[in-house]
């Protein structure tokens, strides 16, 4: 059977503007959005567009990878937005079928739901502040096999670009997998250069006494921060699994704790980088999670003079370049000076009644944003980790590899007028 784009769309609002009872849920401390539970609507939604797209049959979907979640736009205060998330089947393959997620923030009311349909996202695509890509697999529920689905039949110009875009870009990643992982592959040249000059600042850093070294710098070994918790069948999907969105929810939240002690203020969350999860978590298991700092990156001034600035090119001037540039679009994040801060989770399972057999379920990359020049007494200026052991280099260098990525990725995003 063929189905269309249309057959699977679904979506959901969130008014935070006229529901105080709502936007009490979703907002943090600095008075912005929550991504973590936002995170969990996303996977929800997700699941609901595969489901709607397998109809008749009810195969059990489930979350295989997430490529993307990009934040396109800031959205200071939510109490001045409207949501409107939707979603829609943009590839399929044998088993698998690949979900587009969008959001759009409205300072005036939701459109009538009668309204809402696949042409909202190129009708208000000035209004999109997030994009995102989810994969889901089916697989038979007795066997747990492999399952074949629907077909999706593009039926615009459209729909087929994005059809054979994520076509072609499934096929890159799995080429890329085989010829570029650092764990079969050595560093390039000029990567292998630049581990060199990571050891050489490393130690620059450790001849300065320790009560005078510089309080922006990190080891990235003391950036690490964990945490352990039995999962709970309140957060538990139709299959008896824990979903992949509460999954995200405290991964996230690990790791805005972790780039927020790192940073000492309020990080801005940017990304969400490809993520799969390798094994399912079941209800009861006892679930670990551990995060470090694995990769800055600053974006300066043109003629920078800040005192952080200083100390980074004294200590760090080999390899204090930049995947991303200022933007002139104030609505960026990367519109002023700061540092990129990208946080590293990986977890792991085991069961109650064993001890000593953990199973590696999944590793996060979330991608946060610090301006140079925040409110506070304690302004911190440029944060920079700096990475010691030959696994912290390689974290480090797979690190620089992703916002390499995220930043084509967003320039995609502004040729497509989502991001201007």
């Amino acid at each position: 059977m063929e189905k269309t784009r249309g057959d699977s769309f679904s979506f959901i609002t969130l008014p935070f503007k006229d529901d105080l009872f709502l936007r009490d849920f979703y907002i943090n401390a600095p008075g912005r959005l929550r991504f973590g539970h936002l995170f969990q609507d996303l996977d929800a939604l997700a699941g609901r567009v595969a489901a709607k797209h397998c109809k008749p049959a009810e195969p059990m979907n489930v979350t295989a990878s997430i490529d993307r979640i990009y934040v396109t736009k800031k959205i200071d205060e939510i109490d001045k937005y409207n949501f409107l998330i939707v979603g829609f089947v943009t590839y399929t393959g044998n088993s698998s079928m690949e979900i587009c997620i969008k959001g759009f923030a409205y300072e005036e009311n939701l459109p009538e739901n009668e309204s809402i349909g696949p042409s909202i996202v190129e009708k208000d695509s000035k209004k999109c502040f997030l994009s995102a890509n989810f994969t889901f697999v089916a697989r038979n529920p007795a066997t747990h096999k492999a399952h074949k689905i629907n077909k999706l039949l593009p039926t615009s110009e459209l729909e087929w670009i994005d059809f054979r875009r994520a076509e072609s870009h499934n096929a890159a990643k799995k080429l890329r997998a085989k010829i570029s992982s650092l764990d079969k592959v050595p560093p390039t040249a000029d990567e292998s250069k630049m581990i060199h000059s990571l050891y050489n600042s490393s130690k620059r850093l450790f001849s300065i006494p320790v009560n005078e070294r510089p309080n922006n710098l990190f080891l990235m070994e003391n950036t690490r921060l964990s945490a352990t918790q039995v999962q709970q069948p309140q957060y538990r999907n139709r299959h008896g699994i824990i979903f992949g969105g509460y999954l995200l929810r405290q991964t996230f939240e690990l790791a805005y704790c972790a780039a927020g002690a790192f940073s000492r203020s309020y990080p801005r969350f940017i990304s969400l980088d490809n993520t799969t999860f390798k094994a399912p978590v079941p209800v009861g298991c006892v679930l670990s999670m551990n995060a470090e700092v694995c990769y800055t990156e600053h974006l300066h001034d043109e003629n920078e003079d800040s005192t952080s600035a200083k100390v980074l090119s004294n200590l760090l001037k080999d390899y204090d370049t930049s995947a991303n540039s200022l933007s002139t679009d104030t609505h960026e994040f990367l519109s002023v000076p700061g540092t990129m801060i990208q946080v590293k989770v990986d977890t792991k399972v085991r069961s109650l009644s064993d001890a000593s057999s953990f199973t590696e379920s999944g590793t996060f990359v979330y991608s946060f944003y610090v301006p140079r020049d925040v409110e506070g007494y304690d302004s911190p200026g440029y944060s920079s980790v700096i990475p010691q052991s030959y696994g912290e280099m390689m974290d480090y260098v797979q690190g620089r590899r992703r916002a390499y990525e995220t930043a084509a990725y967003a320039q995609q995003l502004k040729y497509s007028g989502e991001l201007d």
